[in-house]
């Protein structure tokens, strides 16, 4: 009975060891020696050169990385990018794995219905990305041709709306890349996407025979940082951050123009 007692008594101590330390700020969430302040997780799919992807080191790296960053320098705020793949991302944010999420994510009606966006940082439209041989000079030309998507992208909404929502000839996958390979093994005869992603394949790639075709069709879309839906606080600092990014010119001089 006293060997029992002791243990309950060295539980006890224990545990009041615990929450002392608890509230001493142990939390990874809080910074060292910064007072407490808080660290935002954001989620990304590093797979979307120029704007996400890992460098040789392993590193997260790209203008929407170099967009945040600055960003939180403005805010005095401590960030860490977590690289969950796209599809993921969503789920991250709806349950708060993640404080927000940056990856070049078109700010949509149907997106809104479920996730917050920023106010706009950063502006695109789709692009067209065939072998250098093809006839395809415009959008409707691929009304009847196979056409690979990265997976609920805008891009992916786009080729529904020509060739229907369950088309068999709409190559989804899982990344722009894989996209791209899809119509390089001619398993698709094109390959839309943002512009900004298919033009940095495009010079990185000057042996691969491949042009590029636009199309009036395609409307400008605009780039947001996501959060759940209703975190008016985390919302109202990164409108905060984007603003003192426009009015001082950091964001011009990340992406190399004015965003409205």
């Amino acid at each position: 009975m006293k060997r029992i007692k002791r243990l309950v008594s060295l539980g006890f101590i224990l545990s009041s060891v615990s929450l002392a330390l608890v509230g001493c700020g142990t939390d990874s969430t809080t910074g060292g020696e910064g007072g407490g302040d808080k660290k935002y997780i954001v989620a990304t799919d590093a797979t979307y050169a120029p704007m996400e992807y890992m460098d040789d080191k392993g590193n997260i790296v790209g203008t929407d990385i170099d967009i945040i960053n600055a960003l939180a320098e403005e805010l005095d705020i401590e960030i860490e990018f977590k690289n969950y793949g796209w599809e993921p991302l969503f789920s991250a944010v709806s349950s708060e794995e993640v404080d927000f999420a940056v990856s070049s994510i078109t700010i949509t009606d149907e997106r809104k219905e479920t996730y917050d966006f920023s106010d706009p940082y950063y502006f695109a439209n789709q692009l067209i990305l065939v072998p250098e041989d093809s006839a395809v000079t415009k959008f409707e030309d691929l009304k009847d041709k196979r056409v690979s998507v990265q997976i609920n992208t805008t891009g992916h909404k786009v080729v529904q709306g020509l060739l229907g929502k369950t088309s068999s000839k709409i190559v989804a996958v899982e990344s722009m890349p894989m996209a791209i390979s899809e119509m390089l093994n001619g398993n698709a005869d094109a390959a839309i996407g943002d512009n900004a992603v298919i033009l940095e394949y495009k010079k990185n790639n000057p042996k691969v025979a491949l042009k590029t075709v636009e199309d009036e069709e395609f409307e400008k879309e605009f780039y947001g940082i996501m959060v759940k839906k209703g975190n008016t606080e985390i919302l109202e600092l990164l409108n905060e951050g984007i603003a003192k990014l426009k009015e001082n010119g950091k964001l011009k001089e990340i992406t190399g123009f004015d965003v409205e």
